[in-house]
């Protein structure tokens, strides 16, 4: 099979060419004449979601690998990495790592990795989940939400940090730390009174923590979920973080009395701070962007601000909440796909993954950037409607995504 487009998204910028599709891979890129001709939609790499939590096994009703891989396809996104914790078992064994991988089987409509996770006492499991496939750990430095899955202390940190050193794995950090954080005070139908509880200096103090072990250590950790600001200038060498679509899409201003769906953690902040994340990802000093999707039940998520589940269900619609912010700032496709692609593909060790050059898997999206949509409920193909972008209108529209060179059905 050979594809063309004039708008075709690689490592050297955005240009007219013909990818030659052999056996799931890209074996060529010229300009000889093409099988289908896509005209001017793009052509770019599938994207890669590092984050997300499909909850299966144990939590099915929350998500499942069929539900979740069906929104990550009408999204144009080709991989996903599970996270650890939701699930029973979480993913804290070797054991329990392949019983996700048997959860898997016949369930996935695009390509699935697993993260491993990090609990006081599991140390010894890490090498061997890691050589069985793990891309990376994940740990927390607060409560989690889940009683499967608990936080690590200083020490256990710092052990898992050492266990990982040199390895090439990175260590994967819920930021936060428990003393910075505040019971509420205020209206609970408030969003104002849960941006207070969970403060800035929750995640900074955190961060700075992270950042003596990362030079003590050596090991690369890697924030995920990064919201604030003010912790920007912590990071680089073996420290890298990630932020959100619903960090830089949304502003806590603007969420709407009593509607928990805007609820996660850390916590959508300020307009100020959603800009300033969006200039450390033009300087490169946050290094992708993921969905942190985190659904559960719609009952999950009634009651106030301090009570519901705090997730953000998103997976389907990050290429176009990333491009129609991105495009009303004067960033550019290339920058997408850095951010969305390649930076998401590096994290999870996917060479093969996020890029269109030769030798690379043919997992790719074919979109319109100029197109846009209004999401509705009968769009979603994830589990649950449950989102805060219900109503939103937003540019890019997904035609088609491939996995390994095969077009899959939305």
């Amino acid at each position: 099979m050979r594809i063309r487009s004039t708008r075709v998204v690689t490592p050297s910028g955005v240009r007219a060419a013909t990818l030659h599709i052999e056996e799931g891979l890209i074996a060529a890129i010229d300009d000889a004449r093409a099988d289908v001709d896509y005209g001017e939609l793009v052509i770019m790499a599938g994207l890669v979601d590092s984050h997300v939590h499909v909850n299966e096994p144990g939590r099915t009703e929350w998500e499942g690998f069929d539900t979740a891989t069906r929104a990550a396809a009408a999204g144009g996104i080709t991989t996903i990495v599970d996270m650890p914790l939701n699930s029973i078992p979480p993913t804290t064994t070797l054991a329990a790592l392949q019983t996700k991988r048997a959860a898997i089987d016949g369930k996935a409509h695009v390509n699935v990795e697993l993260w491993g996770g990090v609990v006081p006492g599991n140390t010894s499991e890490l090498r061997p989940m890691l050589d069985a496939g793990a891309r990376g750990f994940k740990c927390f430095l607060v409560d989690s939400g889940v009683e499967e899955f608990p936080n690590v202390n200083e020490a256990q940190l710092r052990e898992a940090a050492r266990a990982l050193a040199g390895t090439g794995a990175p260590l994967l950090v819920h930021a936060e730390l428990g003393d910075h954080l505040h019971a509420p005070s205020g209206d609970p139908e408030e969003y104002a009174t849960y941006l207070h509880s969970r403060p800035n200096a929750a995640e900074d103090a955190a961060i700075a923590l992270l950042r003596d072990v990362q030079r003590e250590t050596g090991a690369w950790i890697h924030i995920v979920h990064l919201s604030s600001a003010t912790a920007l200038p912590l990071l680089g060498d073996g420290l890298t973080a990630e932020t959100t679509a619903h960090y830089l899409h949304f502003a806590a201003e603007d969420v709407p009395h009593g509607h928990t769906e805007y609820k996660c953690a850390p916590p959508i902040r300020e307009r100020a701070n959603r800009e300033a994340l969006w200039r450390a990802l033009a300087s490169g000093t946050l290094c992708c962007i993921v969905s942190d999707h985190s659904p559960c039940t719609p009952e999950l998520k009634r009651g106030d601000f301090m009570d519901a589940w705090g997730g953000i269900a998103s997976l389907q619609f990050v290429l176009p909440i990333v491009w129609s912010g991105a495009r009303a700032r004067g960033f550019t496709i290339e920058d997408v796909a850095r951010w969305c692609c390649e930076g998401t593909s590096n994290l999870a060790r996917l060479p093969r993954k996020g890029r269109i050059e030769t030798g690379a898997d043919a997992d790719l999206v074919i979109w319109s950037p100029e197109e846009s949509f209004t999401i509705t409920p009968d769009l979603i193909r994830h589990r649950h409607k449950v989102t805060p972008y219900l109503g939103a209108t937003l540019y890019g529209v997904v035609k088609e995504t491939w996995v390994a060179g095969r077009a899959v059905p939305h």
